[in-house]
């Protein structure tokens, strides 16, 4: 077993890194790899001068940051929430619901909130004109200020049912005498929480944190490029639906692998900067 796995992982993993050289190459699906022409850093710089430069990497790093510490707190706050349910069917209901959006695939995702938002019949805006909010129906799809908030939510509502499933599993572990010590004390269940169930957890909750820091780069594709549109690519545009533009449909193979490249270097780099934190509580990947 041990033979195939690790070619499964030489031919899936290590090969496929070769083609970071297409990056440094003017690379043609008619030369091929082999005689196309290598320019150096010609792409990168290309990309640091691009017009388009500070508008991906500025939208990248803001989507970013509010998924992180608005997602990721989130799938914690949960599991402390569902600690606390005392009524195991209900709890179980709860669990059930908020794992199902993860089983579902951005296309449906995307599908359910772009109709749940569209001006012609749309639940919410039918809500809005209902409460005497709003007069008309608001495109928020088509909005740039609405974008970020829309995709944070829907992101939030698809990945914090799965992502409570570490974090409860992790609470289960704590050891049950602590909280009847604490219940003797007179402890509220407030306190139980602050000073023993997240101090327990809080190995699992570095963890993730140095995984999460170091995705950061990484603010989305398949929910921006279903959920987005040309109308609101000044606040859409992120690297990685920017590299799917440029490359696929460009067809600027060795341009577009510079991008990945660099964005793959930096998320290396905050990866380690995370890790080296970290280390200093005890708890790091390495």
């Amino acid at each position: 077993m041990v033979v195939p796995a690790l070619l499964l992982i030489i031919v899936f993993q290590y090969i496929p890194m070769y083609g970071v050289l297409l990056g440094f190459q003017d690379y043609s699906l008619f030369k091929g790899f082999l005689d196309s022409p290598w320019v150096g850093l010609k792409h990168f710089e290309a990309f640091f001068n691009d017009p388009d430069f500070n508008r991906v990497i500025r939208n990248t790093i803001v989507i970013s940051f509010l998924k992180f510490f608005i997602g990721f707190p989130a799938p914690i706050i949960l599991a402390l929430m569902l600690n606390e349910v005392s009524k195991l069917a209900f709890k179980r209901v709860i669990q059930t619901v908020s794992y199902l959006p993860h089983f579902m695939s951005w296309v449906i995702v995307a599908g359910m909130v772009s109709s749940m938002l569209s001006t012609d019949n749309g639940s919410i805006n039918m809500l809005l004109q209902q409460l005497n909010l709003i007069d008309e129906p608001i495109s928020f799809l088509s909005l740039p200020e609405y974008f970020w908030s829309i995709l944070v939510v829907t992101d939030v509502w698809k990945s914090i049912g799965f992502g409570s499933i570490i974090y409860l599993a992790a609470i289960a572990g704590v050891n049950p005498q602590m909280y009847e010590a604490a219940a003797i004390d007179g402890a509220s269940k407030f306190k139980m929480t602050y000073l023993i169930t997240i101090p327990s957890i809080m190995p699992v909750i570095i963890i993730f944190m140095i995984l999460a820091i170091g995705n950061l780069l990484s603010a989305g594709f398949e929910d921006i490029l279903l959920l987005a549109n040309a109308g609101i690519r000044e606040v859409s545009d992120v690297i990685d639906v920017y590299v799917y533009r440029i490359g696929i449909e460009n067809q600027r193979f060795s341009y577009a692998t510079a991008i990945g490249l660099f964005k793959a270097i930096i998320s290396v780099a905050l990866l380690t900067i995370a890790n080296l934190a970290a280390r200093k509580s005890g708890n790091s990947l390495w």
